[in-house]
């Protein structure tokens, strides 16, 4: 899910698609997902894969070269997260939200291969209420914010909290900005990227431009150059999967540091240079707009600094 990021909605299939390149099928999966051999073969016995929409149960079978598979993917069962004493930073709280600023590498919610050490269980220790919406793996969450970005995350204390909050996203009324430090000079001084996001054919992990996928709008601005770097204040309109990621590698300057969707030219920094930094929604319960800010941790400021940029100078809305 890049509010990357995301509205959370229901745990539904995930699927992987791809075209045979010659060999063994769950080879070939392995390949092309995150996911082990072994977890694979018993996807693959319970019927859940096809080959040329035919379904096949083998997992050793031949795959022939250009042939369509196609693997889905349950959603995972229901963890049950338990309270952990794991570092929060809390920017604002009453008796109907909270406001995080989230750490570069922290999961937001219990999933297969992250059970635990996650933002949920951070928040079940050190807040006492929070929305049952989300069912127990994902109590009080409203969006997500992918793994490696850190920043706003806002947090509903109690159920009339989280569907006025989820309201305000799905009418696009919350404003969301993100500071990226991204790989080359930008010709320009602002401009937008509209194009629609899908889940990548090639690589179940990416998401990309698909004239098929849900619309998805970024707008961006300069607020330095650095380096061989340029940092941007990146407004989101919409909260695709991640979003701004592909919509900047897609402009040919992908986020700095992006394991995923960069190819880095010498810019030197410790962690994916993206923060959710600035937020503005309306209170669920008194309807005030409210505006909150995330300052930027010690590493995005190695990031920045060792780039040529003051993160004092810089970071002013």
């Amino acid at each position: 899910m890049e509010w990357d990021e995301e509205q959370l909605g229901e745990d539904t299939e995930s699927v992987v698609e791809t075209q045979g390149t010659g060999g063994r099928l769950d080879v070939l999966l392995a390949e092309c997902s995150d996911l082990t051999r072994s977890r694979i073969a018993g996807l693959i016995r319970e019927g859940r894969c096809t080959v040329d929409g035919k379904t096949v149960t083998k997992p050793g079978c031949s795959v022939s070269e250009g042939a369509a598979v196609m693997l889905r993917i349950p959603p995972p069962r229901p963890i049950e997260p338990q309270p952990q004493n794991l570092p929060l930073s809390i920017l604002y709280e009453d008796a109907d939200i909270a406001v995080i600023n989230k750490a570069c590498g922290m999961v937001v919610h219990p999933a297969a291969g992250n059970e635990d050490g996650t933002v949920v269980n951070a928040l079940l220790y050190h807040l006492r209420d929070l929305s049952s919406i989300g069912g127990a793996i994902r109590p009080g969450i409203v969006h997500r914010l992918d793994k490696e970005t850190s920043g706003i995350l806002l947090v509903a204390k109690n159920d009339a909290a989280q569907l006025h909050l989820s309201s305000q996203f799905q009418s696009r009324t919350t404003e969301k900005h993100y500071l990226a430090l991204v790989e080359g000079d930008m010709k320009e001084e602002s401009g937008e990227v509209c194009a629609p996001l899908a889940r990548s054919h090639q690589d179940y992990k990416k998401m990309a431009i698909d004239e098929k996928g849900r619309p998805a709008v970024t707008q961006w601005r300069v607020m330095a150059r650095g380096r061989g770097c340029t940092l941007l204040d990146v407004h989101i309109l919409t909260g695709r999967t991640h979003q701004i990621r592909v919509h900047m590698r897609s402009l040919q300057h992908p986020v700095c540091g992006d394991a995923l969707y960069g190819f880095p030219r010498g810019v030197r920094v410790p962690r994916m240079m993206l923060h959710a930094w600035w937020m503005a929604f309306d209170h669920p319960s008194t309807g005030e707009r409210m505006t909150v800010e995330a300052p930027i941790s010690d590493e995005f400021v190695t990031g920045l600094e060792n780039n040529g940029l003051d993160a004092s100078q810089v970071i002013h809305r």
